[in-house]
């Protein structure tokens, strides 16, 4: 997989940019604020339709185009895939008549498509020195990491996630109305139903995908610490029923106790759901929100039997997101056939010698990969004379 051909226009610093991307490694270099990571930013736009930035997507288009009368962001990739020639297009369109309302198109091969339609038609993967908040930020955030990675590789999680976030944000509403208007409560079966049958879906395919890259990320990890350290991925569903549960709906178990077993079938925790949601009904009624689904399941990463996330050390967090990051890169690769396009912002800065050339070992295999650096001195010489260099400056680009 590799894109062979960028276009910009109006995205974050780049009012316009035209660029043929080389196969193999290309570098970034510059000071910061220049446009390095807003590049790579665009590229994972691509692939997913989202940014791993911006709060919202108006954040995505330039300051100077937001003053026109009708903003708008374009990204715009010539690819080939093992499968096809594509062509992609995204555009962030700023709506008129309604303050800070945005409209996301979404083109393959010139035909309009939602989407649910883009997933695993470019994949990519981004490792960003923020990621550490994937092993010791919010659940949140670990979530987000699982829904992304396997949108990207399963057009039905995809659309199941879509619309279990529609299913529940109605849910929501009624219970809010049973509670404060006295709405009969049986009304919530419809909905129990349709929430259910959505989360076990979503359940069952997290469940899979974390066994997946469990047995891919444990040796990678074992060889980055030198054998010192295990690590293990820790998926809980928030409706385990053997899983002891604490009052805020989160589970209280020690995170050392073993995730849930991966030969449950999606119809068997739809069941499990159902019988929690009928056990907790006037619960949720008085806070007027879903306690319990996909929503509120949490992964977690145990290192030498510790939850790295509580007890683990800077060096160990960056270890395990570093060997998670990995062994997503091969993890695609069997899920698709594929190398996926890889990102890495920043990254060497935040390692050690012996481990900036095991990733680049690693990461050489790749057929497109972009990095970017303010400083080429980390990489090694022989890696520089095979890598295509360009610098960055106020959102322009020159070969180095």
């Amino acid at each position: 997989m590799r894109i062979h051909q960028l276009s910009l226009t109006n995205f974050r610093l780049y009012a316009r940019l035209e660029a043929d991307l080389p196969q193999g490694a290309l570098i970034l270099v510059g000071a910061n604020a220049q446009g390095k990571t807003a590049l790579l930013e665009a590229l994972y736009f691509l692939a997913t339709g989202q940014s791993h930035h911006a709060a919202s997507d108006r954040q995505l288009i330039n300051f100077l185009a937001l003053h026109e009368p009708q903003p708008f962001a374009r990204v715009v990739a010539e690819a080939h895939t093992a499968r096809e020639r594509l062509r992609v297009e995204l555009r962030v369109i700023a709506e008129t008549g309604g303050e800070g309302r945005m409209r996301k198109e979404i083109l393959l091969n010139g035909a309009r498509k939602r989407l649910a339609d883009l997933a695993g038609r470019l994949n990519a993967v981004m490792f960003l020195p923020q990621d550490m908040s994937i092993v010791e930020g919010a659940p949140a955030e670990r979530r987000r990491y699982l829904d992304l990675a396997l949108s990207q590789v399963d057009p039905v999680y995809q659309q199941n996630l879509s619309e279990y976030g529609k299913v529940l944000a109605q849910r929501n509403a009624l219970l809010k109305q049973i509670q404060e208007s006295g709405v009969a409560p049986d009304l919530l079966e419809f909905w129990d139903g349709k929430l259910c049958e959505l989360a076990g879906a979503l359940q069952a395919a997290r469940v899979h995908a974390v066994a997946e890259l469990e047995a891919l990320a444990s040796p990678i990890h074992r060889e980055l610490t030198a054998g010192r350290e295990g690590l293990r991925l820790a998926y809980h569903p928030s409706f385990d029923p053997a899983a002891a549960v604490a009052p805020d709906g989160q589970l209280g178990l020690p995170l050392a106790t073993p995730a849930h077993p991966i030969g449950v079938s999606a119809a068997e925790l739809e069941a499990l759901l159902r019988e929690r949601l009928k056990a907790v009904r006037a619960e949720e009624i008085a806070r007027g929100q879903t306690a319990y689904g996909p929503h509120r399941d949490e992964l977690r990463f145990i290192a030498n039997g510790l939850d790295a996330g509580v007890y683990g050390s800077r060096g160990q967090v960056r270890t395990a997101v570093l060997a998670l990051k990995l062994a997503e890169t091969e993890w695609m690769r069997s899920r698709t056939g594929e190398w996926p396009i890889l990102l890495l912002d920043e990254v060497l800065s935040e390692l050690d010698a012996q481990r900036r050339a095991d990733l680049l070992r690693r990461l050489s295999a790749a057929d497109q990969f972009v990095i970017t650096t303010t400083d080429l001195a980390p990489f090694p010489p022989e890696f520089l004379a095979r890598a295509t260099v360009w610098r960055v400056q106020s959102g322009t680009i020159a070969p180095h």
